[in-house]
């Protein structure tokens, strides 16, 4: 039998680090697992709903969460930025009382700073998102992968690995097609690779996508 390990959580001790950054006692932790959880949520909604990148996504990257005393400061990687500030000057405003809300204390402050990403098609998750967006517009899911391989490859990464399962094209039989542009090497510890998987939902299904990018050390 397989045994299956996530490709990040592989990595945590050689080249990956975590999104959230803070210590809390046992009795605590799962409660402030839960509210990260639900801030990572909220920021994405609050994207997709209100801004729309070139590609029709909300374009974020990562979220990094840190925890003091008194204050969380949370960090949106996004490819675009500009989109973010010029459509809603108040936007970051309306999104810390929205976080604020899903707090279970009152007295703690948030900050929240946006940061720019130079290669946003770089990112396995602005390009999953984007694979994601496809099928919604009826493009044939080869078309799709043909693109994302594109987009990668004006990026400066060694090489990337995009796998669709599900109902492709409305077919009744689920399969998986993959394609690889470059080197992946995913047993290799050193290597620095990220991963994404995205849930598409399309009038036929679900269909599950995964994005592997090797890059160079950050």
């Amino acid at each position: 039998m397989g045994r299956k390990i996530h490709p990040l959580g592989f990595r945590l001790s050689v080249n990956q680090e975590h999104y959230s950054h803070w210590f809390a006692r046992s009795k605590d932790y799962f409660k402030l697992l839960e509210e990260d959880k639900k801030i990572r949520g909220c920021i994405e909604k609050y994207m997709e709903k209100h801004i729309k990148s070139p590609s029709n996504h909300g374009g974020v990257g990562r979220i990094n969460i840190q925890r003091k005393t008194d204050l969380i400061q949370i960090e949106i990687y996004t490819g675009f930025p500009d989109l973010f500030i010029e459509e809603q000057s108040l936007g970051i405003d309306q999104l810390k009382i929205d976080i604020g809300k899903l707090l279970s204390s009152d007295i703690q402050r948030i900050r929240v700073t946006l940061k720019s990403i130079d290669q946003p098609y770089g990112e396995p998750k602005i390009l999953a998102e984007f694979i994601a967006s496809q099928p919604k517009n009826r493009v044939p899911f080869r078309r799709t992968m043909k693109k994302a391989i594109e987009l990668v490859s004006g990026t400066s990464n060694k090489g990337v690995k995009i796998q669709i399962a599900g109902r492709l094209n409305g077919s009744e039989m689920a399969r998986t097609e993959w394609t690889r542009e470059g080197r992946v090497p995913l047993q290799t510890l050193r290597a620095c690779i990220d991963y994404c998987y995205y849930p598409a939902q399309t009038i036929y299904g679900v269909l599950g996508i995964k994005v592997r990018i090797f890059r160079d050390a950050r």
